[in-house]
């Protein structure tokens, strides 16, 4: 049976974009509405974290070992300085500036290093959300529109296909997505309804398979690429947010939320805003 354990209590108000670096053997994390940047290593259990000014949705690296990150003002780079300590951040682009209501959530590299990235209405009210990509040079293009809560994207190279979710519409999109990084065909790929909770972040294993939490689901899903549900396991909190594979994909890593819980559903699951773990190859 597989049981997720809490390797950090950081009590987080909105955990997301959990990010794995094989380079550095430590997983980063960021509380978007903290906010703040963290990172965690296994092997000595070390925690660090980094402040932030304003919003931020995602984090991600480069090969060049280049942080990005898409915050409320755009596309930044990120330069880390000791911890406690503000990052350095260089702006990129802000495709959004028109629109201050807005802020970016999800997001993440495609295969080839474009960073992609989405935004809503941060009073989720609007379905004013869309996904964008910054290439390699900086450019920044439209991918799609029209989302109240993007979440995601996931990826599955083998099929070139990507996963796009409105966690607000409980709707997951499946795609095409070409090796010009633009994508057609969009469909509902799973729909969910009453009692399901709301497809948060996503992640995909070497099989197509895809792995999703469930906002107020109180668990994560596994589902084969054909959409049937494969595993439903049960987390110790209601808002697990997003997850993300070590390597190997033996380990997953996941993150939660404490936003909008009252006193009585805090007492129930302590662990909210917590950074998990769930050990793949133990049954």
């Amino acid at each position: 049976m597989h049981k997720a354990k809490c390797i950090w209590d950081a009590k987080s108000v909105l955990g997301e974009s959990p990010l794995w670096i094989e380079a550095e053997q430590a997983l980063y994390w960021v509380d978007v509405k903290a906010p703040a940047i963290h990172r965690y290593t296994p092997s000595s259990k070390n925690k660090s974290s980094w402040p932030l000014k304003e919003y931020i949705g995602c984090l991600v690296r480069r090969e060049n070992g280049d942080f990005l990150a898409a915050l409320q003002s755009g596309f930044v780079n990120i330069k880390f300085g000791p911890p406690g300590k503000m990052p350095t951040i260089v702006p990129i682009f802000n495709p959004e500036e028109d629109m201050p209501n807005n802020r970016f959530n999800d997001g993440k590299l495609d295969a080839t290093g474009r960073f992609i990235a989405g935004t809503m209405d941060n009073l989720e009210e609007d379905t004013s959300g869309t996904w964008w990509q910054l290439d390699l040079d900086n450019h920044v293009r439209k991918l799609d529109e029209g989302y109240k809560v993007t979440n995601g994207p996931a990826f599955d190279a083998a099929r070139n296909r990507i996963y796009l979710t409105d966690s607000a519409a409980q709707t997951i999109f499946t795609a095409d997505y070409t090796y010009a990084g633009t994508i057609k065909n969009r469909q509902v790929f799973l729909q969910f309804g009453d009692g399901d909770g709301y497809p948060d972040g996503m992640t995909t294993d070497k099989g197509g398979n895809l792995w999703v939490a469930f906002w107020d689901g109180h668990c994560i899903r596994k589902f084969s690429p054909e959409g049937k549900k494969v595993l439903d396991i049960a987390m110790p909190v209601p808002r697990p947010t997003s997850l993300a594979f070590n390597k190997e994909k033996t380990m997953l890593y996941i993150t939660s939320a404490s936003i909008g819980l009252n006193k009585d559903e805090l007492k129930k699951a302590p662990l909210s805003g917590g950074l998990f773990t769930l050990n793949l190859q133990v049954n």
